[in-house]
């Protein structure tokens, strides 16, 4: 199996826990969660390197190198506007 070029990774918010939730199908195994983005940006690039090894994907003692993450959040705000007549 070739190394990955780059992973993807989905992050939702979970209004109900509070927090940011990121899952990737490339990485099996991988949910972090945070209720700062910029906390979970950074959880996600410490455990993507250690799940891909566990997993196989990336060989232990490979040749060090940065592997892009791009990280697509989604989220939903609720609100509401008062109209005045």
């Amino acid at each position: 199996m070739a190394e990955p070029l780059s992973i993807a990774v989905e992050a939702a918010w979970d209004q109900e826990g509070g927090v940011w939730v990121a899952t990737s199908d490339e990485v099996p195994g991988l949910v972090a969660h945070s209720a700062d983005f910029a906390a979970l940006v950074e959880m996600v690039a410490e455990l993507v390197p250690l799940l891909l090894i566990e997993n196989g994907i990336v060989a232990r003692g490979s040749t060090p190198r940065d592997l892009p993450l791009h990280i697509a959040a989604h989220g939903l705000a609720r609100s509401s506007a008062r109209l005045a007549a």
